[in-house]
């Protein structure tokens, strides 16, 4: 099911400053951060210039936020080397959202930033 309207425009909001406030503007023609939405989920991603064709974008796995309509609780995913979500180790679903971009910021486990 996808995201009820007005929880999609407050998270399309807070993801929007939340990526533009991470990228510093100097090096955004290097690294940028950006997401997609898609069902109940939000995917956090990187985009990097591919190599050798460096007007080409990559993308790279950053974080998987996903919201359960029957709890209104969202989860927290991380994504392994083969590019396989994983439950974020200790972290039980939160009602609140900024809960998660507080544990994805913080990185104690180093699953998102290394």
């Amino acid at each position: 099911m996808p995201l009820p309207t007005l929880t999609k425009h407050l998270i399309e909001e807070r993801f929007s400053a939340y990526c533009e406030q991470r990228v510093p503007v100097h090096v955004r023609d290097q690294v940028r951060l950006t997401f997609k939405i898609r069902g109940n989920s939000v995917t956090l991603f990187e985009q990097r210039p591919s190599f050798p064709e460096r007007k080409n974008w990559v993308d790279i796995l950053i974080a998987q936020f996903r919201y359960d309509q029957n709890t209104n609780k969202w989860a927290l995913y991380w994504a392994d080397r083969n590019g396989k979500w994983k439950k974020y180790a200790d972290f039980i679903p939160r009602l609140n959202f900024e809960d998660l971009l507080m544990e994805l910021e913080e990185d104690p486990h180093r699953v998102f930033w290394g």
